[in-house]
């Protein structure tokens, strides 16, 4: 394959992962739906840069080493489940009441918003791993692999934020209804649940 049918096999496969229901979509609709459209940008923005890290690392030969070394697997793998599973818990142990329209509290909800979609895939070795086992399937004979592996994980990221884009685009029109105190604390307490799940299954993931 050359590099423009490369890149378009890679854009297929990459669409269908994207859209297969994750972590980073519950994270999306619920930070949409808590704090409307701004809060679901950041949340996406977030995502994308801790993809956007892997991405680097695996072209660099990072995921290589998460492929090789248990110990690093394990470590990462832990830490992760362990930042889902408090998320989770906070989320269930203290759900919110209701939507604080604060200037200042909005910001800091957005700065949080950022950071929680940026650490959940940072601290998920399967994103390593997915990486480097996925990207040099698509990367042409002759090509720089550093280089044509990162333009790859850029297309997945800017794949992801169009997906989370639409998913807020989505949820924006319910947000009346989904700002009311009993479905702020259902909500949270759902997603939490989600969140716990995602973590501890992480946390039994094996390397292979």
């Amino acid at each position: 394959m050359d590099a423009a049918h490369s890149i378009l096999a890679f854009t297929v496969a990459a669409i269908v992962l994207t859209i297969t229901p994750g972590i980073d979509s519950v994270m999306v609709l619920r930070s949409t739906a808590i704090g409307g459209a701004r809060q679901g940008i950041h949340a996406s923005i977030g995502i994308g840069l801790g993809c956007l890290v892997w991405g680097a690392a695996a072209a660099l030969g990072l995921g290589a080493v998460l492929e090789a070394s248990e110990l690093a697997f394990t470590i990462l793998k832990l830490a992760g489940a362990a930042y889902l599973v408090w998320l989770g818990a906070r989320l269930i142990l203290s759900p919110r009441d209701r939507l604080d329209m604060n200037d200042g509290v909005a910001d800091a909800d957005m700065r949080h918003a950022l950071k929680r979609g940026f650490l959940t895939n940072l601290l998920n070795p399967k994103v390593g791993i997915f990486y480097i086992t996925f990207l040099p399937q698509f990367v042409p004979a002759g090509a720089n692999v550093v280089t044509f592996s990162f333009l790859l994980a850029c297309i997945h990221v800017l794949l992801s934020i169009v997906w989370l884009g639409m998913l807020i685009a989505a949820a924006v029109p319910f947000g009346r209804f989904l700002a009311r105190g009993a479905v702020v604390r259902t909500l949270d307490r759902i997603t939490g649940g989600i969140f716990v799940a995602f973590g501890l299954r992480l946390a039994l993931a094996r390397q292979h």
